[in-house]
């Protein structure tokens, strides 16, 4: 399913920064963190504050979707796989001017996003794409677009076969008043570079996601 770009907004306050203002990065405000609900997991589209019960990552995941391919929700550069229950939602026309301070970041577009919520994590797995050129001047441009980050640690690894670059950094949460943990990795192919990029609410929540992030990282194919 497509997500219309202007039910893009109300998604993004459940999970943290995604997205800058037209004269610098200017983060959308967080939603703070409370006790996970019993009832049936809310709509994709509907903002949450979900909290899974466990304190850390349970192992690795399992693939159960693929994202990226022909029939996937997301046309992309590259192919990955998702956990059960990852939703993915396409982002449309994100290079129009009219929707820049919610689409772009640095030199990159958001072009799909991937809901957390009902696999019971409040975040989401963000796909970019930026011009063609190395992978790191990608993933370096998108970082400095966010005034709050800091503390930005790059290297060199791998995304399925494909040559990578990695960074972890901190994010500043004027709603929590602390510091909590991103990253995300990006890789050069034919079509452009792509950004993939891990949030969350806070360092906890971020940290119960990796296992997802490591599993597209680990199964990336460029198309």
């Amino acid at each position: 399913m497509r997500l219309p770009i202007r039910l893009l907004a109300p998604v993004l306050l459940a999970a943290g920064p995604l997205l800058t203002g037209c004269g610098g990065p200017e983060p959308l405000p967080e939603v703070a963190p409370a006790p996970r609900p019993t009832s049936a997991q809310p709509s994709a589209l509907a903002p949450s504050t979900a909290r899974p019960s466990s304190a850390g990552p349970s192992g690795p995941a399992v693939a159960a979707a693929s994202l990226g391919g022909r029939g996937t929700a997301c046309p992309l550069p590259v192919s990955f796989s998702l956990p059960k229950d990852w939703k993915p939602n396409a982002i449309e026309n994100p290079e129009d001017p009219e929707f820049a301070a919610l689409t772009r970041q640095g030199p990159a577009f958001a072009r799909c996003e991937v809901d957390a919520k009902p696999a019971g994590h409040v975040g989401f797995l963000r796909v970019w794409t930026a011009e063609k050129g190395p992978a790191r001047a990608a993933l370096e441009g998108f970082v400095a677009a966010d005034e709050k980050a800091s503390g930005a640690s790059y290297r060199e690894t791998t995304a399925g076969a494909l040559p990578a670059v990695e960074v972890t950094y901190t994010v500043r949460s004027e709603l929590l008043d602390e510091e909590k943990e991103e990253r995300a990795f990006a890789v050069s192919t034919p079509k452009g570079a792509v950004v993939v990029h891990l949030g969350g609410t806070d360092t906890a929540e971020h940290r119960e996601m990796l296992p997802a992030y490591e599993l597209a990282r680990t199964t990336l194919k460029a198309l």
